[in-house]
């Protein structure tokens, strides 16, 4: 808790930023409008200060002066603005959601009600971006299927509903279809049995039943048939014994001793 005591001021570390104002420019404590704040400890040069160039000392400066931050909504150095969104009132970063700088947007994206956040779906910076597929209500999530960006979408398609899932079953990019394959249910999971990708399809070989498994024994890739032999019933075990890959016949010869021996020991 902060007094009326003078805090000595610190002493500049040497593996910090100088310190100076945002434009380079010695600061000016004399003429500052923070004066009485430094008198109480509550500002102090070098440590802390909204007017240093220097994020962390902006932050401590926020962070013992809270009901400051909606006076430095239009401070022309994004940090400024950037720190005085976190602690300013939230009907005040209306003015911040397309703020020039996207550093801004983030902080902002990070506190905004929902009914604002959607708005910014599409911004034109990937990281806000993915804090808004992050926190955006599952119902506002569908548009962001679409976005350019393989990361955001990737997020989409693991909050997305079930039932809403299937339209990234066709995504060009291999993890956002590998996230789909790990939660989507037949029989939307079956549009997922040519993929391309080795890794999703030996993931639908462990997630369909097993009376659906046949189909894959023809699969072109050894390492999905090996899969196959893992949880492949009595019937297709005897198929695999013939594959035309050693690893994958072994697979199925071990597994189908072990069945046999299940069965005889009931």
């Amino acid at each position: 808790m902060m007094t009326g005591v003078v805090h000595p001021v610190p002493a500049w570390v040497p593996n910090e930023p100088p310190v100076v104002d945002w434009q380079g420019h010695a600061l000016d404590c004399e003429g500052c409008e923070n004066l009485a704040l430094r008198d109480t400890g509550k500002c102090q040069p070098g440590h802390a200060c909204v007017f240093d160039r220097y994020a962390k000392r902006i932050d401590r400066f926020f962070r013992w002066n809270p009901e400051r931050a909606n006076d430095y909504l239009e401070h022309p150095y994004f940090e400024v603005r950037a720190v005085a969104s976190r602690s300013a009132d939230v009907f005040r970063l209306v003015g911040l959601m397309h703020d020039p700088d996207e550093t801004v947007r983030l902080h902002v994206a990070l506190r905004l009600p929902q009914r604002l956040l959607a708005e910014l779906r599409h911004d034109p910076d990937r990281e806000v971006r993915i804090r808004v597929a992050q926190r955006l209500e599952v119902n506002h999530l569908i548009e962001m299927a679409d976005d350019p960006d393989y990361f955001v979408r990737k997020l989409v398609a693991e909050r997305l509903p079930i039932a809403l899932l299937p339209k990234l079953a066709r995504d060009p990019d291999r993890e956002v279809r590998l996230v789909v394959a790990r939660r989507l249910e037949v029989p939307a999971l079956l549009a997922l049995l040519n993929d391309p990708e080795v890794d999703i399809r030996r993931t639908l070989v462990a997630r369909l039943p097993v009376g659906l498994l046949a189909e894959m024994a023809r699969d072109p890739a050894w390492e999905v048939r090996w899969e196959l032999a893992q949880r492949a019933d009595d019937a297709l075990l005897r198929r695999l014994l013939l594959d035309e890959e050693p690893e994958v016949r072994e697979a199925a010869r071990v597994r189908l001793a072990t069945l046999e021996t299940e069965t005889r020991h009931g």
